[in-house]
């Protein structure tokens, strides 16, 4: 599986316009396997080689930056791609109403620092991605959110084992919640896992 986006693997503005709706399609379904909602407004988006490889191109494309916009892609979407001993999500608090939305975020400042899975009676705990802080001095959250879910060989063993349940979630004082990881989303997951 790989691990990095490399430049041999960024097609050509042409050629991904040709395959585009194709590959949205094609990636869309793997998106849909590698979902979990939390609550009622997060869900956790588990990123992968083929997610990310799909993001640099999407941004390459509506952005038309050309060749000088490529290193800024591969740096940013990089570090999401997970590297064997881990997992990695964006989560995303999705609300529609803007005047809720601003409300509820002003509320959740640090909810990336409460992210975490439990594998039966073991807590795995979050850690946040650094690039930037998603939460402001004033204590608004982003809507967006990225963290790594770093795993010892035990935990990836018992990720695979179906006996042992899974849950991810959150435990902001203000969000506080989880849910199952589904079986489907489960196996799809234990790919990225060495």
């Amino acid at each position: 599986m790989k691990r990095r986006i490399d430049y041999a693997d960024i097609l050509a503005p042409a050629e991904y316009a040709r395959i585009r709706a194709e590959r949205r399609r094609e990636i869309g379904a793997v998106k849909r396997r590698r979902r979990v909602a939390v609550g009622p407004y997060v869900t956790f988006y588990f990123e992968s080689y083929e997610t990310m490889w799909l993001q640099v191109h999407e941004m390459l494309h509506i952005e038309r930056g050309g060749p000088a916009q490529i290193p800024d892609e591969l740096a940013a979407y990089n570090p999401l791609i997970p590297q064997g001993a881990e997992l990695v999500a964006t989560f995303m608090i999705e609300i529609d109403d803007p005047v809720r939305r601003a409300h509820v975020l002003a509320t959740l400042g640090g909810i990336e620092e409460t992210a975490f899975i439990r594998l039966g009676g073991e807590t795995l705990r979050a850690r946040p991605e650094t690039d930037t802080d998603r939460t402001t001095a004033e204590g608004k959250a982003s809507s967006v959110q990225f963290v790594h879910f770093p795993f010892e060989p035990r935990q990836i063993a018992a990720f695979r084992d179906p006996a042992v349940e899974a849950v991810v979630g959150l435990s902001h004082p203000n969000y506080s919640h989880m849910a199952v990881i589904p079986p489907a989303v489960r196996a799809e997951l234990a790919r990225d896992l060495d």
